[in-house]
């Protein structure tokens, strides 16, 4: 089972970022290979959010998850 590794304000950075990078590849209309590469890219960004996991950071060890709440003294 894929554990989430990415937290809320990772997400919310990479939507905006998917969000711009298809805003530049639909204005990238004379260069298509640029346009599809931003694109892809803002795909990924946008799926790693959603889905709050991120293959990267799985290979990398990272996690942006907050630390859940563990009960004092037991």
């Amino acid at each position: 089972m894929l554990t989430k590794n990415v937290g809320t304000t990772d997400a919310a950075i990479r939507v905006l970022l998917g969000l711009a990078l298809l805003g530049v590849a639909a204005s990238f209309n004379n260069r298509p290979l640029l346009a599809l590469g931003a694109g892809l890219v803002a795909l990924v960004f946008i799926g790693t959010a959603l889905f709050r996991m991120c293959p990267l950071y799985t290979l990398l060890g990272s996690n942006t998850c907050p630390r859940d709440a563990q009960p004092h003294g037991r």
